[in-house]
């Protein structure tokens, strides 16, 4: 699919506020997780961490956690989650957040998946795309050791719409492994509550 096309398609659903069908089911259940809640001072928000992933200290200042998510067997690396909030009224639209996700893929496999759900409240937009991603680097940094563009990747983002602004729960790393543990994600974001 043409990167062009699935942004339009992807903005245009934004704005109308309508939602595509999940690429799973999704549990809008409180999960009963004896994991740890997240436990980073003056945070606004907190949630449960997916047993199963490893927290590690964010890699740069824009994230407020961090976490390691172990591969699939069809896979040989892992994925990661990071965290990402800049505070009320900071971060841009929801919509703008989902055409950049988009944006960060050269070529989409097929139609990029949304779904909006509420969360203790909170609204929450889920975007779900597969295909040849383009990490993002920071500015200022210098050559990555990795490539380019990664074929056979997935991104699955929620953005939670709390009091305290836009929180980013952002899922990336080879499909079979970001989607054996999406729904890891999803408990996590439905685990989201004030502090």
């Amino acid at each position: 699919m043409r990167r062009g096309a699935a942004i339009a398609v992807v903005v245009a659903a934004a704005a109308s506020g309508c939602s595509r069908a999940p690429a799973e089911p999704v549990s809008t259940a409180t999960p009963t997780s004896t994991s740890t809640s997240t436990s980073t001072p003056g945070l606004a928000l907190l949630w449960d961490d997916p047993p199963r992933w490893k927290r590690k200290p964010p890699s740069n200042p824009t994230r407020t956690a961090e976490y390691v998510v172990p591969h699939a067997p069809a896979d040989h690396d892992d994925a990661e989650c990071t965290v990402i909030t800049f505070g009320p009224d900071q971060g841009g639209s929801v919509g703008s957040n989902i055409e950049r996700w988009v944006r960060q893929f050269d070529s989409l496999d097929d139609q990029p998946r949304r779904q909006d759900r509420v969360v203790h409240g909170m609204n929450v937009t889920r975007m779900d795309l597969a295909g040849v991603y383009r990490p993002m680097r920071m500015p200022g940094a210098g050559a990555s050791s990795g490539p380019a563009t990664v074929p056979g990747s997935r991104l699955v983002g929620e953005i939670v719409q709390a009091r305290s602004g836009m929180w980013f729960f952002k899922l990336t790393g080879p499909d079979a492994t970001v989607s054996s543990a999406a729904g890891e994600l999803d408990k996590m974001v439905d685990s989201v509550r004030p502090r």
